[in-house]
């Protein structure tokens, strides 16, 4: 009985330890995150994105496309600042954990099975940009489906941090129906490459 108290109390306290690390890290993220429109600009490209692919009319699907053009390089440029204010935060407090599952202090444990986030958003900066600058030439249905995977995979990264990685997985899948490893065959290969070089997978 005293060995099943015990446990309780350490799982108690693991518990603890965990949401409030978690809790500190959604709070970073979200007081940098607050001072901009990024996410509603998401929102309006996506909704955007399945209006221009539903419409049948070839001039109205062009103007759409054109708007679409426009908020792209918002929400690109938007995001560029935000890498660059968050990259000012020290690195303590910015490291992810591989770890697939959330573990107290394990960036600080396990410093080596971790990665920092501030080079991962210099990463989605430039894959975002770059989708939107569309040097690639991209035609326009493929261009709005690699900034999608690019803003989904930002997406997972920042959920990755505030919880674990499985936690992020999970609701890229139930939200998206799209897979983690999906997301990196879909963005472009500079962010691809970069990103597991960074991150190791």
């Amino acid at each position: 009985m005293e060995i099943l108290t015990l446990v309780a109390l350490i799982a108690a306290g693991f518990y603890i330890l965990k949401s409030k690390e978690q809790r500190q890290r959604i709070a970073l993220l979200g007081r940098h995150l607050g001072r901009y429109q990024i996410e509603k600009l998401m929102e309006s490209l996506t909704q955007g994105y399945l209006r221009c692919l539903g419409e049948d009319d070839a001039e109205r699907r062009q103007q759409i496309w054109h708007l679409l053009d426009a908020t792209e390089e918002k929400l690109a440029g938007q995001f560029e600042t935000f890498a660059a204010e968050l990259a000012r935060e020290p690195e303590a407090d910015t490291r992810v954990s591989r770890l697939p599952v959330a573990l107290p202090f394990a960036t600080t444990l396990f410093p080596a099975a971790s990665f920092d986030l501030r080079e991962a958003l210099r990463i989605h900066a430039r894959g975002i940009a770059g989708v939107a600058k569309n040097a690639a030439g991209r035609s326009p249905k493929s261009k709005a489906f690699t900034m999608s995977a690019e803003l989904f995979l930002m997406q997972h990264t920042c959920h990755w941090f505030c919880k674990s990685k499985a936690v992020a997985s999970a609701r890229m899948l139930a939200r998206h129906q799209t897979s983690y490893e999906q997301l990196l065959d879909a963005v472009s290969p500079e962010t691809r490459e970069a990103y597991r070089a960074l991150v190791g997978t």
